[in-house]
Formats: C-alpha cells, sequence, structure tokens
C-alpha cells in the first residue's frame, strides 16, 4: 500500500478499480499463458485482474471519495462473487478472458460502483455494458488465436481495490493504493 502522504493533492493519478484474482487462479492463466498464447506480450501476472471501472487521469485529492465509493459498492455486494472462464476474445490490441459471471454478482458490484462514481463526476459509464473479462495479452497486430480455455475452475475474488498505473516504455505498471475486502458484502 502506498501511505496516504506520499501523493499530493494536486497531483494527478492514473486510476482504475479491479477485482483481485485469487493466488491459485493467477498461478493457472500465467502457466496457460505461456503454453497457449503467441503473437503479443503476456500480460505479467502482477497485472491480472478484472477491471471493475478505469478512472483515467484524476486529482489526487479525489482518492478518498473514490476509494469510498469502491467501499460503499462492495458493502452492498449481495453473496459472493463467483467467476470462471468462458470464452477467447480479441479486440483490436488485446487478447482476454471473458468470464462467466455465476449469479450475476460481479456485474451488480460494477454497475452500483459505476453510479457512486458517476455521482462523485469522476467517471462517465461507457455505451456499452460492463463485461467481466482478465486481459491476458496485449499486441500491435491481432494474432487471431483460438486457444482452449485455462482450467481455473470457478474462482472467488477475495477483494477489490483502487490501482495506480504508470506508463512505462515497456508497458504499465500497476501499483495497489488501498484494498476492500468483498468479504464485508456476503
Amino acid at each position: 500500500m502506498t501511505p496516504a502522504g506520499s501523493v499530493g493533492g494536486d497531483d494527478r493519478l492514473r486510476l482504475f478499480l479491479a477485482l483481485d484474482l485469487p493466488a491459485a487462479t493467477v498461478d493457472v492463466l500465467e502457466a496457460w499463458g505461456e503454453a497457449h498464447l503467441r503473437g503479443g506480450r503476456i500480460v505479467p501476472r502482477a497485472q491480472l485482474h478484472v477491471t471493475l471501472a478505469f478512472l483515467g487521469s484524476r486529482p489526487a485529492s479525489e482518492l478518498p471519495a473514490i476509494v469510498g465509493a469502491l467501499r460503499a459498492a462492495v458493502g452492498e455486494v449481495d453473496g459472493k462473487i463467483v467467476l470462471e472462464p468462458s470464452r477467447w476474445r480479441e479486440t483490436r490490441s488485446v487478447g482476454m478472458l471473458v468470464l462467466d459471471d455465476d449469479a450475476g454478482a460481479a456485474t451488480d458490484l460494477a454497475g452500483r460502483l459505476h453510479g457512486w462514481l458517476e455521482a462523485l463526476g469522476v467517471y462517465r459509464p461507457e455505451s456499452r455494458p460492463w463485461l467481466p473479462h482478465v486481459t491476458v495479452l496485449r499486441f500491435r497486430a491481432r494474432p487471431r488465436l483460438s486457444p482452449p480455455l485455462p482450467e481455473t475452475g470457478t474462482f472467488v475474488p477475495s477483494d477489490a481495490a483502487a490501482y495506480l498505473s504508470r506508463l512505462h516504455p515497456s508497458g504499465a505498471r500497476y501499483e495497489v493504493l488501498e484494498r476492500v475486502s468483498l468479504n464485508a458484502g456476503g
């Protein structure tokens, strides 16, 4: 965690909110990626997550309210969030595992969170519905892969987190600013 005093109120932070994956799931995804993903840059294990909301560049002074919105949305989670890879999908620059959201709890969390963040004036919801997924590959030219799904089974994230994304020539680097336990929500 980054101490709150290490970021000034006028500083700009590139922020996103996400669900953390269990270590065992990350282990499976890492091995699966090494075996099946070609034609791009595999997302490092420390960066595997399920994005709930990408906020972009925000003033550091907004961070407490953003984390407050995350806590409020998590506090309303009804039951466990249960996810499982259901299909492979490629966009123009990333390969992802789309996740089945067993009872819709992750989708409900994302929807509530988007509402809280929009009310704060820090987020504009996308026009398309939120899609639970894990980005596992980045590329410049679509490799048009059709890998088998990883055998993660179902998994239950234990935390949601506010992340700082720092851009580097080798790719973004993520730092957890604050974690919120999902156990309190259900």
